[in-house]
């Protein structure tokens, strides 16, 4: 077998050349000698700038260039930072290593070194992409609280004031829910924007930009027909259990629910979902999707082979399925989901006749 032929140097060092990375080299006396076209992109040098200089022109002091020197001696990669012609600081990651000549005498060194920036870039969106998503669960869940509550308040002052009395006290339940509906709509922006959707930005302050939500929040509509609609007779009875880890948002599922005439029990976890269930006879479970101890796909497979038949509908307050809670259930047989919290009151009324008037025809 014929010997394979090495490349000539000249190939390496026209790679070298081309690469978009930082690519330095220097003598024993710290002399650059090699300096490409990356470095010069990213530094700003140009290579008559920076060739025959020492390499402290390129780190903010010389502890600094001495602190590199010593990791490549031990092999190991090493984070620094490297000054721009024009004075900018910019970390980088240096990958060397020490030349030395066929007798082993130390010739020099070169290194590779690669601008952190973006990569940083990166991970800060990534990281503030998980706040958005972590900020819109923990305002949802307390914005159905006020919601519901809301729609039980304009009901109560529906019934107890004149007809002259609720004009006044409507325009300020309209207000309310016009400013629930901005927040709401910001909150669903916040999730699709982490999820990588377009969206402006406008002047804060002089020089500072942020993000543009106002068009979001310009909903005008309110929520006091659905708060006005007449209870339905066939929700009269329903026996519902309610399955969410905020208290809040059971409670006020529960008073919402127990005015439309339904018979309510309430559990804060999967497991004392189960535990009620064993105790209670339920007509439907309203369960969350994202619980510590039980997920809804996990309680849904649990109710059904428990209770074969027991509906079981899930409630979200993301557009998302991230753990596909959600799908993993629609594959078992899960057949309704609530995309979004707070409560649509109509919708939650249609799901729940819909299931009482199976569990009747079923019981004739």
């Amino acid at each position: 077998m014929a010997p394979v032929s090495r490349l000539p140097s000249i190939y390496f060092e026209k790679l070298l050349e081309s690469s978009p990375d930082i690519v330095v080299a220097v003598d024993r006396q710290g002399t650059i000698t090699f300096y490409n076209d990356g470095a010069r992109q990213t530094l700003g040098y140009t290579p008559d700038e920076v060739l025959g200089q020492h390499v402290t022109r390129l780190y903010p002091d010389l502890a600094e260039a001495r602190k590199v020197m010593a990791a490549m001696r031990q092999g190991k990669n090493c984070e620094t930072t490297f000054v721009t012609k024009t004075g900018a600081r910019i970390p980088v990651l240096i990958a060397g290593s020490i030349i030395r000549d066929a007798e082993g005498h130390e010739l020099g060194s070169i290194g590779f070194a690669k601008d952190l920036r973006e990569i940083r870039r990166h991970d800060q969106l990534a990281t503030l992409a998980e706040v958005a998503i972590g900020l819109a669960h923990e305002i949802n869940n307390p914005l159905e609280v006020i919601v519901n509550n809301l729609n039980l308040l304009e009901a109560h002052v529906a019934r107890v004031t004149s007809d002259e009395d609720f004009v006044v006290e409507g325009e300020r339940l309209d207000s309310i829910h016009t400013a629930l509906k901005r927040i709401q709509r910001i909150v669903t922006q916040l999730t699709e924007m982490a999820h990588g959707s377009q969206y402006s930005t406008r002047e804060y302050l002089p020089g500072t930009q942020m993000t543009d939500l106002r068009a979001a929040g310009t909903c005008t509509d309110g929520g006091r027909a659905a708060a006005l609609e007449p209870h339905e007779p066939a929700l009269s009875g329903i026996r519902i259990l309610v399955v969410d880890d905020d208290l809040g948002v059971c409670q006020s599922l529960r008073d919402l629910l127990t005015q439309e005439g339904c018979e309510v029990l309430v559990a804060t976890g999967g497991r004392e979902a189960i535990a009620r269930l064993e105790s209670s006879v339920v007509d439907l479970v309203l369960s969350d999707v994202v619980m510590p101890d039980l997920d809804g796909y996990q309680l849904f497979r649990e109710v059904s082979r428990r209770y074969p038949g027991l509906p079981v509908v899930l409630m979200t307050a993301f557009h998302f399925d991230k753990d596909h809670i959600i799908k993993r259930s629609r594959q078992a047989g899960l057949e309704d989901v609530i995309y979004k919290k707070p409560i649509d009151p109509p919708r939650l009324r249609e799901i729940i006749k819909r299931h009482a008037r199976r569990a009747q025809a079923a019981a004739g």
